[in-house]
């Protein structure tokens, strides 16, 4: 469970049980397209409405911001893993390289149940909106109701199984012509996206911004509940860094892609929100399919019919990013031999991973077809919210411990510190507790964070780095936590079932496959080795 890998290892020996290698054909406007257009459908159109009625009220934008900060430090740590170790794995691949294969494991595992989820959610979106723009304006008109199955199972969404299983088969063909279409989605889709900002500005005035109940009329508490939700809008930056394998220059492309498709997303975010909430006051806006939605209210009843076709649009640009994302995942675990190895295979035509990319389209179609979006989106944003906190531990810990070759005592006191103090901060803000708790808790947070850059030194990079460590990494840390805490109950009895599956998965199978898979390579390579003397570098904390 903490066998680590070498960066060599991972980029050379695991990467060559795919057999083929993928492709290098991508360039960083590609990235920054695959990053803008995997985020901007998911957040504007499925979580904006929803969040500015129950949460945020008008100041969703504000929620945008917040969720934006952590989500910008966060691309900031997977840029300076992706540069160094340039491979599909992600997270995956960044974690076991620091904390060993359970980590590792646990954090890919969730990041693909946050893929196939969201990816499902999203899909039965695209339903709502493409029912606006032929002049339905009933999001269920297309699906069939099933009375034998429990509420909110019982809606079967074909045409979400269709755009699924249509571009699963895209993704199979080939990566760089998935990309082409994305770029071309994206671009149209940031035209059209000027259209309904600049639309809602006509159409709205500052009076519904703050009515009936003011700017925030669900307070600070509703502000920060709402960052926590919308944060399911910025997993799209995470699929961009699984693409490492197929870019040309990745030390140059991977920075730019990575963190400009963030910085592009939070701004257009930000005034989709309040062109919306200028249109028309929160507590009118529509919970399914918003925007088409405050389009009819004010009666513009095209222009409804336009934005649910653009909307449909731009839910199939966020699909198309997710599902490339969510099969490089699925390959690299079926390298490290932790599910079976059949789903690592990468086709020798077409240069994709074939067999993942069927498997996992399966599967988001399947779940498409019966479950509602409020179902998932919460349990969505607890697992990437704790994988960006795992990714920004990592960091730390390999830039001061691992690289600088220091004493690794001292880094883990810190990280055990910092998670600590977060979590006391944010607990005291959660149930009103002990005032005093929050200036203690950020201060305590704050001295140790100063304190530990004083002490312990580390090495300049090379190439690509995060500046000001440890600050950017230790923010990014707190904010995971704090928005972790605004999260329901039932979020985390979720997110605990889940976990104990992919464990005793892990248990059972994962951890005997990978020490096999090591014992055969190690007996094709050096016969009569002892299997003991294992390639794997063993760190002992």
């Amino acid at each position: 469970m903490l066998a680590t890998w070498t960066p060599d290892q991972e980029l050379n020996q695991v990467r060559l049980r795919s057999g083929s290698d993928m492709r290098r054909k991508l360039k960083w406007y590609d990235l920054v397209a695959l990053g803008v257009g995997g985020m901007l459908g998911v957040g504007v159109f499925v979580t904006t409405g929803p969040v500015a009625l129950h949460h945020s009220g008008s100041s969703v934008f504000i929620s945008y911001i917040i969720a934006g900060i952590s989500a910008l430090l966060s691309s900031f740590c997977y840029t300076e893993f992706s540069v160094q170790v340039p491979v599909a794995g992600g997270a995956f691949s960044y974690l076991r390289l620091t904390f060993g294969e359970f980590v590792g494991y646990f954090a890919g595992a969730n990041i693909l149940m946050e893929y196939v989820l969201s990816n499902a959610a999203v899909a039965r979106n695209f339903t709502e909106y493409l029912s606006y723009a032929f002049g339905k304006n009933d999001s269920n008109v297309w699906r069939v109701e099933v009375h034998e199955l429990p509420k909110d199972y019982n809606m079967l969404d074909f045409p979400a199984v269709a755009i699924v299983l249509l571009l699963t088969l895209c993704l199979c063909h080939s990566t760089k012509e998935s990309s082409i279409l994305n770029l071309i989605m994206t671009v149209f889709h940031v035209i059209f996206f000027g259209f309904i900002i600049v639309s809602g500005f006509y159409n709205g005035s500052a009076e519904n911004l703050v009515s009936p109940k003011g700017l925030a009329p669900f307070g600070v508490r509703g502000v920060l509940d709402g960052a926590a939700i919308v944060y399911f809008s910025y997993i799209g930056y995470d699929s961009a860094s699984t693409m490492a394998e197929e870019i040309k220059n990745p030390s140059k492309s991977l920075p730019i892609g990575i963190i400009g498709s963030v910085l592009i997303t939070t701004v257009i975010y930000c005034l989709m929100a309040l062109s919306l909430c200028a249109m028309v006051p929160y507590n009118q806006i529509s919970e399914k399919a918003s925007f088409s939605g405050a389009f009819l209210k004010i009666g513009w009843n095209w222009a409804s019919n336009l934005v649910g076709g653009g909307a449909s649009l731009g839910i199939v640009a966020s699909l198309l990013v997710a599902m490339l994302g969510q099969a490089r995942y699925l390959c690299v675990l079926g390298r490290a031999r932790l599910v079976p190895s059949w789903l690592a295979k990468v086709h020798p035509s077409t240069g994709t991973p074939l067999n993942a990319t069927l498997f996992l389209g399966l599967c988001t179609a399947s779940i498409a077809l019966f479950t509602e979006l409020d179902i998932i989106v919460e349990m969505v944003s607890i697992g990437t919210l704790l994988v960006f906190y795992l990714v920004a531990n990592a960091l730390i810990y390999r830039r001061y411990a691992i690289i600088s070759h220091a004493p690794p005592l001292m880094t883990l006191l810190f990280l055990f510190l910092l998670s600590a103090t977060s979590l006391g901060f944010s607990i005291s803000w959660k149930f009103k507790q002990q005032w005093w708790g929050l200036p203690l808790f950020g201060g305590f947070m704050f001295t140790i964070t100063g304190f530990f850059q004083y002490t312990v030194p580390y090495l300049p990079q090379p190439d690509w780095s995060v500046p000001f460590m440890p600050w950017p990494a230790a923010i990014s840390i707190f904010l995971n936590i704090f928005l972790m805490t605004t999260l329901k109950v039932l979020s985390f009895q979720r997110f605990a079932i889940w976990s104990c599956l992919i464990t005793i998965f892990y248990v059972l199978y994962g951890v005997h496959s990978t020490y096999q898979a090591e014992e055969t390579e190690m007996g094709a390579n050096e016969p009569g080795t002892n299997i003991l003397q294992s390639k794997v570098e063993l760190q002992v904390l």
